[in-house]
């Protein structure tokens, strides 16, 4: 079988599939289970994820993206040929035209390294798209006028923030800021202010049940379980959204500087079509309580948070694979081998 067309957003905490003529057929956590003894994958995606902190020693399990990059070529490799073989088959005839999703701010050798994993799964060619402008795509938004549109995509290891005009980006900002960043600050306040050791499933459920960025916006509580420093014993307590605020600021006001920092170095008439349009907020980052209106708030201009934020890139790299003729020209690999195109 041939012309198969996949759409893969390779992300830090959740790896998305889109094929074509089937929509998005596939989101599973970007884990992957190794035994140590045997060199064998024991399990990838939600079932390695439910074994994240709960594994016999010889079992481990891991994340091998970190901060939008792959940390783990070998286990990456091993993960993403997975997720391919369960979302078309296992077949040799079946090579598909891929498409992957990549932070703006990546390096050539971190590239090599997406392109090369891919190529090694069976894809017939791959192609790279920018996050910012995959996400723009995906969220409805209309790159290819000469109009600015700007958008911010908070994943789960990087922050990225792009204005894009006449299908391109004009001006980009990506940094290594994003969900699991605020998860490290959510495990650090609550080992320094209650003594009390958590793992990264805690802390996520308090940033999604808890957590708010903008002041007295949201008024929850909860009560969560984990180590006491001091007496080594189980222990709980209870946290509030008001205390999550100051949790988060600091990692928080890193995005504000970011976009910030875009949005002032966009040509004035770019700029004016922003403060009209709004600017719109996507990935799994953009439903963290408050941002919105807290980068509202900000920068003075509107913000929106995009429908379905958590699938826009996946749903933009279907979009750009059925649009390839007006999309190509700014893929990112054009140059890098025969089969592989940047878009």
């Amino acid at each position: 079988m041939f012309g198969i067309d996949i759409g893969v957003d390779l992300g830090t905490a959740n790896v998305l599939v889109h094929v074509k003529g089937k929509g998005i057929v596939l989101d599973e956590p970007s884990v992957v289970a190794i035994d140590s003894l045997s060199k064998k994958v024991v399990a990838v995606g939600e079932e390695a994820r439910r074994m994240l902190g709960r594994t016999p020693g010889h079992i481990v399990a891991t994340r091998p993206l970190r901060e939008g990059v792959i940390a783990d070529f070998d286990t990456t490799e091993i993960m993403l040929r997975h997720f391919i073989n369960k979302s078309i088959g296992k077949s040799p005839f079946k090579r598909p035209r891929v498409m992957i999703c990549v932070p703006s701010g990546i390096t050539s050798v971190e590239q090599k390294a997406v392109i090369e994993a891919a190529e090694r799964t069976g894809a017939k060619q791959v192609y790279l798209i920018s996050e910012p402008k995959a996400a723009a795509i995906g969220a409805g938004l209309d790159i290819f006028e000469p109009s600015g549109s700007m958008v911010v995509d908070i994943g789960g290891g990087t922050t990225d923030v792009a204005v894009l005009s006449l299908g391109d980006v004009v001006t980009a900002n990506s940094i290594r800021v994003a969900g699991d960043k605020f998860d490290e600050a959510i495990i650090r306040h609550i080992r320094k202010e209650h003594s009390l050791l958590i793992g990264e499933r805690t802390a996520e459920e308090i940033k999604i049940r808890v957590a708010s960025v903008f002041p007295h916006a949201r008024h929850e509580k909860l009560d969560i379980r984990g180590r006491d420093m001091i007496s080594g014993l189980p222990k709980t307590v209870t946290v509030e959204s008001e205390e999550m605020r100051e949790a988060l600021q600091e990692t928080v006001d890193l995005i504000v500087a970011a976009t910030k920092s875009v949005l002032e170095q966009t040509p004035p008439e770019l700029a004016a079509d922003i403060f009209d349009k709004g600017i719109v907020l996507t990935g799994g980052g953009a439903l963290l309580h408050g941002l919105d209106r807290l980068l509202q708030q900000e920068l003075l201009v509107p913000v929106h948070i995009a429908h379905d934020p958590l699938f826009c890139v996946v749903k933009g790299t279907g979009i750009a694979l059925d649009n390839l003729n007006k999309v190509s020209r700014s893929l990112l690999n054009k140059k890098t081998t025969s089969n592989v195109v940047q878009v």
